[in-house]
């Protein structure tokens, strides 16, 4: 039953990412601002929340990534991800670092680059209880 919910709860939060990327990619000037003020805020406080749950402890360990037989020293790749997409992704172009290419192969798609016209998958719920790749049983 676990499985099942949390597929759910990651079907729910890639559907909503990608109909935010949609509409980015789409409004008109007058939506993307009513969408930028109610989604904004909700988009930094999950991310001061993840972080928060990552920050360091005494021994400058990531207490979130870290195991009993594995530390993992800060800045971990959470750390990492949220520098380069919240802070040096605007200075230039990067090459995708090895947490983005984990992160990309959990996708079921790439973040579009361009505007395209919505599928059928798109208009008929992409992100249904069963995944593509994996059937989930209960």
């Amino acid at each position: 039953m676990d499985q099942v919910l949390g597929q759910v709860l990651r079907n729910a939060v890639w559907e909503r990412l990608d109909m935010l990327t949609d509409l980015a990619n789409r409004a008109d000037a007058q939506s993307l601002v009513s969408v930028a003020r109610s989604e904004l805020p909700r988009l930094t406080e999950a991310w001061r929340a993840m972080l928060k749950m990552h920050e360091p402890d005494e021994r400058g360990d990531c207490p979130t990534c870290s195991t009993r037989w594995h530390r993992c020293k800060a800045p971990c790749s959470v750390w990492q991800v949220a520098h380069e997409h919240l802070v040096a992704g605007g200075l230039a172009p990067q090459q995708p670092s090895a947490a983005d290419s984990r992160l990309q192969g959990r996708r079921k798609s790439p973040v579009p680059t361009h505007p395209a016209p919505p599928t059928a998958a798109e208009t008929t719920g992409r992100h249904a209880l069963v995944n593509p790749r994996r059937a989930v049983t209960a």
